[in-house]
């Protein structure tokens, strides 16, 4: 998927701040990283030498981060979430199972990478749940089913826009 296809996710400007200077913190740790390598490298035979093996792990990790949060961003939607008459990625929604009322949860229907700036559940909109309840409204039940293969029947108390 080219960015250009790739899906929006909303972000407030708080949280795509946040991202960006986890991002910009990752590249300015590049050279610190690099000099760890070299240092284990010297210390001599490289297959028996796991502070070398670390420390280039670490560099892998931090690498593939570097690209996923470089791509998330460019494809970020920043600002204020518009109010709509259906459920969308970057709602809080409450729902209540089978005819349950008092079995609800409430939680962000969004990118796992804004879980950072809430104490809410977050579920992509791409879940089981999520593409159940997208385009919901109030009051609307659904049914969709989990990833065990059972059939779970939600009903959508309310939403709003996420403020976090």
């Amino acid at each position: 998927m080219t960015s250009s296809e790739a899906p929006k996710t909303w972000l407030s400007q708080d949280a795509y701040d946040r991202l960006q200077a986890e991002l910009d913190e990752l590249i300015a740790g590049r050279p610190a990283i690099a000099a760890e390598i070299n240092a284990r490298r010297e210390e001599g035979d490289l297959r028996e030498n796991g502070g070398y093996h670390a420390a280039r792990e670490e560099q892998s990790r931090q690498e593939g981060r570097i690209l996923y949060l470089k791509e998330f961003l460019r494809n970020a939607e920043v600002g204020e979430a518009q109010t709509a008459n259906e459920v969308t990625p970057g709602s809080v929604v409450t729902i209540y199972f089978d005819d349950d009322q008092s079995d609800t949860e409430t939680f962000l229907l969004g990118s796992r990478e804004i879980a950072s700036t809430t104490d809410l559940t977050v579920y992509s909109p791409e879940s089981a749940l999520g593409t159940a309840i997208l385009g919901a409204r109030e009051g609307q039940t659904v049914t969709y089913t989990a990833p065990s293969g059972a059939d779970i029947k939600v009903t959508v108390v309310k939403f709003g826009p996420f403020e976090g």
